[in-house]
């Protein structure tokens, strides 16, 4: 499979954490490729445990982990906090936003904030689908079994609104002076209740919460990316009126502001803990 780019994003304190964990990531086939965005492989091998915070991207992911947890994930509109200790792998999968849909008899919002078994979607294939993933050992095949079993469940042909979802997310992402909904509303051609709508169907949030993460997302990783940020630029940058309410939304995501938030990435970058 085709690697993919490996990014950060999203990852807290990346440079601590990629000390203690190594991740692979891999396109996914072409027939999956309108659902799936990439499938993700992480190794671990620690004498001590370590606890990784991360905020979430607005998709749904599909795990197996080490010890016999396979669960669906949904969006976690807080910050989702993993520890990891011993000796591990996990083989996930990310959908595209909106790519879980066709899996679901109902909303992606009624994952939000929600890890599930992997049975309580898929019943007792997917408990099955669980137990040979985890017991193979190659990670390329574990992968295989996987697409196998999800492409037996998608439909031939993907639901348009998914890539029409996802285009609006990713350019969300892309442009950080995008912040009211009315305008992505009106940039796609129907009612702000309507987007808001099809975003819970689709995505699992809203298009506000969507916006709000992405520019935390960029914050938390200027702050570890630069010496020194300009805090007030980024705060305007960003579509914040002012500083103090970016700080406000920045500790409240986080957990700490983003002053100190740098200083504890640049320890880190030095070698600190």
């Amino acid at each position: 499979m085709e690697p993919v780019t490996d990014s950060t994003r999203g990852i807290l304190r990346a440079a601590a954490g990629l000390r203690r964990f190594r991740m692979h990531r891999t396109a996914p086939s072409p027939g999956l490729s309108p659902y799936v965005e990439h499938h993700w492989i992480l190794h671990w091998d620690l004498r001590e445990p370590h606890a990784q915070r991360v905020l979430t991207h607005p998709t749904v992911h599909l795990t197996f982990t080490t010890g016999g947890r396979a669960r669906v994930v949904g969006i976690v509109r807080g910050a989702f906090d993993e520890t990891i200790a011993g000796r591990g792998r996990v083989v996930g999968v990310r959908f595209r936003p909106g790519g879980f849909r066709p899996l679901l008899d109902g909303p992606v919002s009624s994952l939000t904030d929600r890890r599930v078994p992997v049975e309580e979607v898929f019943g007792p294939p997917g408990r099955a689908l669980a137990e040979a993933v985890l017991a193979e050992g190659c990670d390329e095949a574990a992968v295989a079994l996987v697409e196998r079993f999800l492409r037996a469940r998608l439909p031939d042909r993907p639901d348009p609104l998914i890539a029409e979802v996802a285009a609006i997310v990713a350019r969300i992402a892309e442009d950080p002076s995008i912040s009211r909904v009315d305008r992505l509303a009106a940039e796609a051609g129907v009612g702000t209740r309507s987007l808001q709508r099809r975003f819970a169907e689709y995505v699992g949030v809203g298009p506000k919460w969507v916006i709000r993460r992405c520019r935390m997302q960029e914050a938390a990783e200027r702050a570890e990316a630069e010496e020194e940020v300009d805090w007030a630029g980024l705060a305007a940058r960003l579509g914040y009126a002012d500083q103090a309410h970016f700080v406000r939304d920045f500790t409240a995501t986080v957990g700490v502001p983003p002053a100190r938030y740098a200083r504890r990435c640049a320890a880190d970058a030095a070698g600190g803990t």
